[in-house]
């Protein structure tokens, strides 16, 4: 497995709650893994982009499976397929985060709602956690060996090596 795919699956099976801040730019992985998490927040101004599509490659982290489930399939294919950058009010709109926060307070927000969480009786957290991700083990762990696959394949052909040979000319 790829350090990305080691990651990820981390946060899959933490049993305890992942809250999220987003400050900035939030790029690719970077935006994927805010699926895995419980809880999420970012700065009004965090920006956005899953850019698999312009970089001759495909959607990564289990997006493919959970972005339809939380932004929905007609969103969730304008953010894989498109892949253009969007807001911090988009993302809530999609799911991805709960709450865009005034700019430079993600972390604060964030902190305040892990304290939260940390303050309730674990057992009825942990069984929270559990029934909210009931059924999702098995197409999840499928989506992230199908996607990293595909991915890699991509990423060793022409299309996703030109474009990165434009990235790097920039």
């Amino acid at each position: 497995d790829s350090p990305g795919l080691t990651f990820l699956g981390a946060l899959r099976a933490c049993p305890k709650p992942v809250v999220a801040a987003v400050e900035g730019h939030a790029v690719g992985i970077g935006t994927t893994l805010l699926l895995h998490c419980d809880l999420a927040y970012a700065g009004e101004s965090a920006r956005f982009r899953l850019p698999f599509t312009a970089l001759g490659l495909s959607p990564e982290g289990g997006s493919s499976y959970l972005l339809p489930l939380t932004a929905g399939s007609k969103r969730a294919a304008e953010l894989l397929m498109l892949g253009e950058p969007f807001t911090a009010a988009e993302a809530v709109l999609a799911g991805l985060v709960n709450a865009a926060v005034p700019e430079g307070t993600a972390l604060e927000v964030a902190l305040v709602k892990a304290r939260s969480l940390a303050a309730l009786p674990r057992a009825s957290v942990a069984a929270t956690k559990r029934a909210l991700r009931r059924g999702q083990d098995e197409p999840v762990a499928r989506a992230l060996a199908e996607e990293a696959e595909v991915f890699h394949a991509l990423r060793r052909g022409p299309e996703a090596q030109t474009a990165f040979a434009a990235f790097l000319r920039r």
